[in-house]
């Protein structure tokens, strides 16, 4: 298969990657992850008490974002960047740029959000990009699935196909997360449900986005 070139997805990996390298030659990786990861724990203080516990240069609603640029090893930015180069150049051939940005930066506070809601007072930061690729896995998975879906009663066929791999990329994240623990993993050192959240965001955003996209492109 050709993978078309796509500048976005590029210029994100090359970021994505050079922040990794940096911190890992300055060997500043966990104290990054602190200012830069997403922390649960400061999001549940803001909205039960209205304590700000900001880093005064890092507010926390930038962190589910700058997340994406922290992460733990060779292994865990190699894995990301793959996906994301291989799955991203094929969504942003067909919904551009800016489309591409919008599903990559909401994937990203879908996947905080999801991540929140399985552990609101978490003290550990969540790091790494899958979050926000999930979201661009699950428009791909959309956009590119050919397997016939029908109507189950009143549901639609298209939200059939939406719940049929919402489903099984969940099951595939809990699988995963009990192979961790099995192996040996502390509990929650994969953030399944960031990946799930990220997921479902990019099933919803999928076909509005397609369709603005060629909307666009039409004659007035």
């Amino acid at each position: 298969m050709i993978v078309p070139r796509a500048r976005t997805t590029d210029v994100i990996s090359i970021v994505t990657f050079a922040t990794f390298l940096l911190a890992t030659v300055t060997r500043e990786t966990d104290r990054i992850a602190l200012f830069a990861g997403f922390i649960p724990a400061r999001v549940h203080a803001l909205a039960a008490e209205g304590i700000v516990v900001d880093v005064p240069w890092l507010p926390v609603w930038l962190t589910p974002l700058t997340a994406t640029l922290v992460h733990g090893s060779w292994l865990h930015v190699g894995l990301n960047l793959m996906i994301l180069i291989f799955c991203g150049r094929q969504v942003e051939h067909l919904l551009g740029t800016a489309r591409l940005i919008i599903l990559y930066v909401l994937g990203a506070y879908a996947a905080a959000l999801g991540h929140w809601l399985s552990a609101p007072e978490s003290m550990a930061p969540m790091i790494g990009a899958s979050g926000a690729i999930s979201a661009v896995i699950g428009a791909y998975a959309l956009i590119y699935s050919r397997s016939e879906v029908r109507a189950i009663g009143p549901i639609p066929a298209q939200a059939v196909r939406i719940l049929w791999l919402a489903a099984g990329w969940t099951v595939l994240q809990v699988m995963i997360g009990f192979a961790g623990l099995g192996m040996g993993g502390p509990v929650g050192s994969v953030a399944i449900w960031a990946h799930v959240g990220g997921f479902i965001a990019g099933l919803l955003l999928a076909r509005p986005l397609l369709s603005s996209r060629f909307r666009s492109r039409r004659p007035h």
